[in-house]
């Protein structure tokens, strides 16, 4: 496995490292009733790189790996102002809705008796995280161009500066016994922004509880050792009293053990990771095609005015049907359209005769939404009518051309083994994520052949 799947991990914290933080930490497991299993080990060896866990034994699919109970997990309900941030609830509510976690951090890594130090010795040195947002702008811009990271983080950013300013600082200052000068820091909080992003967990919702607002993020000690992978071999399970972490498939003895952080396409990975799965391994990867891309092809197929402004009324319609909207975008992935009402719908609006818009206009996006061309999955792409084709296929020649380099200069380079190790660490992985989507998107381009229109 390719070093650049794992997280970049570095002893130390905000307070300086552990001689042995290994030993410090699994001896605070044991005082908080954290039991991991004879069988796994935490440790730099037989890892991609850094801390990781690894089977001491053979492990088969079912087993338990290790069991954190929820005392010990930190969250805004644990940490030592648990009962402060409780009563400050309604003042520290934000967009994110992680201020409360990040504030238990901020105090709990300069208390000095925090009960969670010898956890925080496993942590990565905060001043190595690789996240884009810790990238040069002009570094991000020019090596994520076209992959939707820059935007990501950019938004990111405003939200971190807006909720430090508007809440977290005054929180802190309301508070100075309990918030030293030296976390009062907008450097540090986007470092634990980062944190929060990469290694907290979120507990899903029941079935029954869909309707209510997402759990609160919190952190997992143990749980936030393992690495991803999408072909992982672990799994979190959660329970009234405590937290599992399971073997999903055999292990063997030596190799390391991975969890799962969910579906994630490579630009999510990079953007709240700070790393990716080198081509082919991430069998979730996909890529974006901006709705608004698409109803530039519209537009762009259009020969009058009357064309044109009949092409605005079609959008606005998808609109009022909240088929699509200014930022959102189709998702492709290898195996499906991941958006697939949504772009199944637009192709049909958008193509179909302006008579029969009208009417369907006049039903108020009512009557047969039967789906007559079946189940958009990539193999069934090809069955299209050639007119929603046409369309798809313009909307992915608009959507390479945002990209700094094409196919095969990231292909030339990828296949250079000598060329590739010359890259940095931040190039090769935006490579990786630009690769992965442009290889997604000329798939479609394939799919989408209408005779007269070759393959470039």
């Amino acid at each position: 496995m390719a070093t650049q799947t794992k997280r970049p991990r570095v002893a130390g914290h905000v307070d300086g490292g552990d001689p042995d933080p290994v030993a410090g930490f699994l001896n605070w497991c044991r005082r908080v009733g954290l039991e991991l299993s004879p069988k796994v080990a935490v440790s730099r060896q037989g890892t991609v790189a850094g801390y990781g866990m690894v089977a001491r034994e053979s492990l088969q699919a079912g087993e338990l790996l290790f069991v954190v109970p929820r005392a010990a997990l930190l969250s805004q309900h644990t940490c030592s102002i648990g009962g402060l941030l409780e009563r400050e609830r309604g003042a520290l509510q934000s967009q994110s809705g992680w201020v409360p976690l990040l504030l238990a951090l901020l105090h709990e890594l300069q208390a000095p008796a925090s009960r969670w130090r010898p956890y925080f010795a496993l942590w990565p040195e905060l001043g190595s995280l690789e996240h884009p947002m810790f990238w040069p702008e002009e570094e991000r811009r020019c090596l994520l161009q076209g992959t939707g990271v820059p935007e990501a983080v950019e938004k990111d950013l405003a939200n971190i500066r807006s909720e430090y300013h508007s809440i977290v600082l005054p929180f802190m200052e309301a508070h100075p016994d309990l918030f030293s000068l030296r976390v009062r820091s907008l450097e540090l909080y986007y470092q634990l922004v980062a944190v929060v992003m990469a290694y907290s967990f979120q507990e899903p919702l029941e079935e029954e509880e869909d309707e209510k607002e997402p759990n609160s993020p919190v952190m997992v000690p143990a749980a936030d050792i393992l690495n991803h992978l999408a072909n992982h071999n672990a799994n979190l399970e959660y329970s009234a009293n405590c937290l599992r972490m399971v073997a999903t498939q055999p292990i063997p003895k030596g190799h390391e053990i991975f969890n799962t952080y969910g579906q994630m396409a490579n630009w999510q990975l990079i953007h709240m990771y700070g790393f990716v799965e080198p081509y082919p391994d991430n069998t979730d990867d996909t890529a974006d095609i901006q709705m608004v891309t698409v109803r530039e092809a519209a537009l762009q197929g259009t020969k009058t005015e009357a064309e044109r402004l009949l092409a605005y009324e079609r959008w606005d319609f998808l609109c009022k049907l909240e088929m699509v909207g200014e930022e959102g975008a189709f998702v492709i992935g290898r195996e499906e359209v991941l958006t697939e009402e949504e772009l199944i719908t637009t192709l049909k609006v958008l193509c179909m005769p302006a008579e029969e818009f009208r009417e369907l206009k006049d039903q108020d996006g009512g009557g047969d939404n039967k789906r007559e061309e079946g189940s958009l999955t990539i193999t069934n792409i090809p069955k299209l009518k050639a007119s929603w084709r046409q369309l798809l296929r313009n909307s992915v020649l608009l959507t390479l051309q945002t990209y700094a380099t094409d196919l095969k200069t990231d292909q030339d380079l990828l296949s250079n083994k000598e060329v590739y190790a010359k890259l940095s660490w931040r190039e090769q992985q935006a490579l990786q994520v630009r690769y992965g989507q442009k290889m997604i998107l000329h798939q479609l381009l394939e799919l989408t052949q209408v005779s007269s229109f070759p393959v470039p």
